[in-house]
């Protein structure tokens, strides 16, 4: 065991005395994961109020429109914007600034209370589909507010009935308290009826794909990204050391075959955990990322990618002859491994049989489980599935290694 941890300690010594290290393994991935995430991630999150904007001009001023104004408010499709009666606000539907224009005349709440017809004046686009949409929202509601308006009437006229002789103040004191109860009523019904299992809800893919962090995508895709450019050093010290016959000296020595490649081994196992340690600390402290609530599902997926990481090295030692090749067959596999397995651009908003040819790649397995944990918030039971498809990734890759690679 000392002679594996001696192999591992040099490796290490080796490898902080080449800037290449520190540059592949955390400058590059920081940097790339700000970068992304500042480009890509306001293309995927909604930042403001999204509703349709309307255009409203009180002229009436009473109380019932006011409470009209409410109603309208409260909408989650449009957004009501008080203006002024002298603003020229066609222009604003003709120039798409405003979806509807709705006026409210003199004395509109005065016939409303009276139960005549109300008139409302508007100004829509005919071609817009948004002012439609809004018309017809605006329409609903009314219909609705002049609903409770009649229930508030019909419960004054109750009261008059039973307590004769009430002066004006009484009964608009009455009905305005009517009204608002109705109001109340309206707003939160005393029966509901949940028809959620009947209803299908299909998730947004850009939400899962994307969370609502602009850095949930590109942390996660960066870091399994440079987890391979990673390996550029620790790979190039077994090819110098085969090239210049250091490795077959060693077999002269009492070091065996098993501790030798397990040394070189442990140093990229080492490297890629620590590299992950800092990456997702940086993003639980300073990106708001929730890597860490649970913990134990971050570790297992940080081990099982440091495992691959370094069977992946191990293959890219075994095929390269010179520090050129390392560097070729770590950047081709790199680039093609990232883009297939969603790094770059999340597979979730990909087709269907793209997200199958994806997965073919060990990125889209690792994005899998940073992503579930950091966006959907999954546990350790949830990531055994992309953990243990990173294990057989693993055995395939150290396999192979261990059955081609020559010391000379």
């Amino acid at each position: 065991m000392n002679k594996i941890l001696d192999i591992t300690r040099k490796d290490l010594l080796q490898m902080l005395r080449d800037w290449k290290f520190l540059f592949f393994l955390l400058i590059m991935p920081t940097g790339f994961t700000l970068l992304m995430g500042f480009v890509f991630g306001g293309a995927y999150q909604t930042e403001g109020d999204a509703r349709l904007l309307v255009a409203l001009v009180d002229q009436d001023g009473s109380a019932l429109s006011g409470s009209f104004l409410e109603v309208l408010d409260s909408s989650d499709a449009i957004r009501i914007e008080l203006r002024d009666v002298s603003a020229d606000l066609d222009e604003g539907v003709e120039d798409a600034e405003l979806v509807a224009v709705l006026v409210l005349p003199m004395g509109f709440g005065a016939s409303l209370q009276a139960g005549e017809p109300v008139d409302r004046d508007w100004t829509v686009d005919p071609d817009s589909a948004a002012s439609q949409t809004a018309r017809n929202e605006i329409q609903a509601l009314a219909s609705r507010f002049t609903g409770v308006v009649k229930s508030a009437r019909f419960s004054l006229q109750v009261y008059q009935e039973s307590t004769p002789s009430l002066t004006e103040a009484a009964m608009q004191e009455f009905f305005d308290a009517a009204l608002d109860a109705a109001l109340l009523a309206w707003q939160d019904p005393p029966v509901t009826m949940d028809v959620t299992d009947a209803v299908l809800v299909k998730d947004d893919p850009v939400d899962l794909a994307y969370g609502s962090n602009a850095y949930a995508h590109s942390s996660p895709g960066m870091m399994a990204q440079f987890a391979i450019a990673g390996l550029i050093p620790a790979a190039s010290v077994l090819v110098i050391e085969r090239k210049t016959r250091a490795l077959a000296r060693m077999l002269t020595t009492a070091t065996s075959r098993t501790q030798i490649l397990t040394g070189h081994f442990l140093t990229m196992v080492l490297m890629i955990l620590a590299q992950f340690v800092i990456l997702t600390l940086f993003g639980q402290l300073l990106l708001d990322l929730d890597y860490y609530t649970p913990p134990w599902a971050t570790l297992v997926m940080i081990i099982t990618t440091a495992l691959f990481a370094a069977s992946l090295g191990m293959l890219i030692a075994t095929l390269a002859k010179t520090e050129e090749h390392v560097i070729v067959l770590t950047m081709l596999p790199m680039f093609v491994l990232s883009a297939l397995g969603g790094a770059w651009m999340a597979l979730e908003t990909m087709p269907a049989s793209m997200q199958v040819v994806g997965h073919f790649s060990p990125v889209a397995w690792i994005m899998d489980g940073f992503k579930g944990i950091i966006i959907r918030g999954w546990g350790l039971q949830e990531v055994l599935l992309p953990a243990g498809v990173l294990l057989l990734f693993t055995l395939v890759c150290l396999g192979f290694s261990l059955w081609k690679f020559k010391f000379e």
